[in-house]
């Protein structure tokens, strides 16, 4: 008899409890192919020095085409300075493919960065993109700020920057989808949205990033479902390290998170949503909890919540050393890259019904 892992055992019987509340994920299964894989999935490829299997992309439609190629049903894709004719070239193979797309551009800093921004904006309409995924942070939150200074300066930018976009957004009819990327924690990414109280406004729900703020995936899930446009969705595996653990995306089905009953909370919000998987190929994240200087933009924080999300955290360790790249030549995580992105999709179709 083959033993079960009580960690799949309590994803099975989770799974099951959530096709029980939800009839239309009975199954789970998902109508029409809701998974498209976004743009970081693929970081690597957009370096010079590609393989013959795997060459380097220099544009969106490269991207696009071979997200369709291996079996996705859409791809959220970068959209900076492309002309009109680049944008009918990317609508046509959506349209010609069955292929649905969306867009990832970058945020106005002030009101000099505003044109070419509506321009990006202007380019997703005539290539038949409705929503568009933006990130206030590039880097993360515990590493990038050094004082609590910095990081309410960094606050008073973002609400500016949101403030700057969303007449844009409203104009273009076209929807941000604010990633909450290890930058906001889920209840400064509600307060946010509550405040600004638009309907061109809402989250891009990356499913994992607020591991690395020691926040409870599915209370992030829950509070941020509701404004969800659309997803980053991952599976994610964490080890031990000095100063508090290492945290990565793996293949879907190989780390600890339960991905039917994510599905499920987000579905019911948004029965339209749009799962991008977010599989980057990389050495794990350093998450310094244990450094005093991880905490200097917390703030107080609940003791016990944060023992709650650590026990969590703790008892989920990985059973196996997490992938590393370093290692690796580049043509060698090349290949690892694109074996990723084929395992989740064949694990959402087979064990997640998803297309």
């Amino acid at each position: 008899m083959n033993k079960i892992h009580r960690r799949d055992f309590l994803k099975y019987t989770t799974a099951v409890s959530v096709a029980a509340a939800f009839p239309a994920l009975s199954g789970f299964t998902i109508p029409g192919n809701d998974v498209g894989i976004s743009v970081a999935s693929y970081w690597l490829r957009w370096r010079e020095g590609g393989s013959t299997a795997n060459p380097t992309w220099h544009g969106s439609y490269e991207m696009a085409e071979h997200c369709q190629q291996i079996g996705a049903g859409g791809a959220q894709i970068s959209v900076r300075n492309w002309d009109s004719d680049y944008a009918k070239k990317v609508r046509q193979l959506a349209e010609t493919k069955n292929f649905w797309l969306e867009g990832q551009v970058s945020m106005p800093k002030s009101e000099n960065d505003l044109d070419a921004f509506e321009k990006n904006i202007m380019s997703c309409n005539e290539a038949g993109i409705d929503i568009v995924r933006v990130a206030c942070l590039s880097g993360r939150r515990y590493m990038t700020f050094k004082t609590l200074e910095e990081w309410n300066q960094f606050k008073k930018d973002s609400i500016k920057s949101i403030r700057l976009a969303e007449p844009v957004m409203r104009r273009h009819k076209v929807k941000l989808a604010i990633e909450n990327h290890k930058d906001w924690t889920a209840d400064e990414m509600v307060t946010i949205l509550k405040d600004f109280d638009s309907e061109w406004l809402g989250c891009n729900l990356d499913t994992g990033n607020n591991l690395s703020f020691l926040e409870d995936p599915y209370e992030v899930v829950e509070k941020l479902a509701p404004y969800a446009f659309t997803t980053h969705f991952k599976d994610m595996g964490l080890e031990p390290y000095k100063d508090g653990f290492l945290l990565s995306e793996v293949p879907f089905g190989e780390g600890f998170l339960d991905l039917p009953r994510m599905i499920a909370t987000i579905k019911k919000h948004n029965p339209n949503v749009k799962f991008n998987l977010e599989m980057m190929t990389r050495d794990p994240l350093e998450i310094p909890f244990l450094t005093e200087s991880y905490w200097v933009t917390f703030g107080d924080r609940k003791a016990s919540d944060l023992a709650k999300n650590l026990k969590l955290i703790r008892e989920n360790y990985s059973d196996k050393k997490l992938q590393r790249t370093t290692s690796k030549s580049f043509h060698e995580q090349l290949a690892m890259e694109e074996a990723n992105q084929v395992a989740c999709l064949n694990f959402a179709r087979e064990s997640l019904g998803m297309g």
